[in-house]
């Protein structure tokens, strides 16, 4: 990337004369004059005592970058604090869950942790979330996990409904325990526009000829199966039960795109009546949520 012109630097070393004489030392602050159209080649910098030097993109430094704070955060806070013992909720989703899964299917794994008070009071940053790719693991902070489930995530919602929970604890087991908190109209919003819009794309895709995603347009049907269901019934339903021949097939391009689209259509409309029928309240229960996470904080502190 090439700095702009106007971009305010840091010089990361001296600059010196060929007969070895500082002009400028570490540290100092300049402004962008002129830009190079490479980076093998060098900036001009202007310094507040109108002097102007030239300098290459590995001698300078962008200054609000240089200014962060920066504790090597993600790796180190994670073994510091032994991240993954704080695990709270193990569950499997994916498709072991739904009852898709064949024998070369991954096992996903989901959950929370909850980081150490320490941490929270400390400069370094709570991570968002643990991943282990290897192995197809993520763990959602609690606060982080506790905000996209209010918000309906469709892939949160269903690691507090999924049937296979590994290990629960503390405010995990709580969590789960009152997980009915978190649905709402909301639903309808994630679920019923998510999939109306990436319908739209795939139409796009298959009008100009391009291999259909069956597996994605399953996914989509299975979503929105699943908004229909917790907003007549008040749950979320992970396995797919009765609809798993027919997804499967989906899945296996068994099934023409036209009758796909058609189907789409015709959950759209049911889910549409769902909505208006439904009984879940506009918003989550804020209130006990907030009390959840607010003792779980207290639980950490003693």
């Amino acid at each position: 990337m090439i700095l702009s012109v106007g971009t305010k630097v840091v010089l990361q070393n001296d600059l010196k004369t060929i007969g070895g004489k500082s002009i400028k030392m570490t540290g100092s602050v300049g402004t962008i004059r002129v830009s190079p159209r490479d980076n093998a080649h060098r900036y001009r910098i202007g310094f507040i005592d109108e002097m102007e030097v030239m300098a290459t993109r590995e001698q300078i430094a962008i200054l609000k970058h240089f200014q962060n704070i920066d504790f090597g955060q993600n790796q180190n806070v994670i073994n510091k604090y032994n991240l993954f013992n704080h695990v709270i909720l193990k569950c499997i989703v994916g498709s072991r869950a739904y009852g898709l899964d064949h024998e070369k299917s991954d096992v996903d794994r989901r959950g929370i942790y909850q980081s150490p008070a320490q941490l929270h009071w400390s400069l370094e940053a709570v991570p968002g979330q643990l991943e282990i790719k290897e192995t197809d693991e993520c763990y959602w902070e609690l606060e982080k996990f506790i905000t996209l489930a209010l918000k309906a995530n469709p892939n949160v919602l269903e690691v507090l409904y999924t049937p296979i929970v590994e290990e629960a604890s503390g405010a995990g087991q709580i969590i789960l325990d009152h997980r009915e908190y978190f649905l709402s109209k909301l639903v309808y919003q994630t679920y019923s526009r998510y999939v109306l819009s990436q319908f739209k794309k795939m139409t796009n895709r298959v009008e100009r000829g391009d291999d259909i995603p069956w597996k994605p347009a399953m996914h989509l049907i299975r979503l929105l199966l699943c908004g229909i269901t917790i907003l007549e019934e008040g749950f979320v339903p992970v396995r797919v039960e009765e609809h798993r021949k027919t997804l499967c097939e989906i899945r296996d391009g068994l099934i023409p795109w036209i009758e796909i689209d058609k189907w789409r259509k015709d959950l759209q409309i049911k889910i549409d009546l769902a909505h208006e029928r439904t009984t879940l309240a506009d918003r989550p229960n804020y209130n006990a949520i907030d009390k959840i996470l607010i003792d779980a904080r207290r639980s950490y502190v003693a």
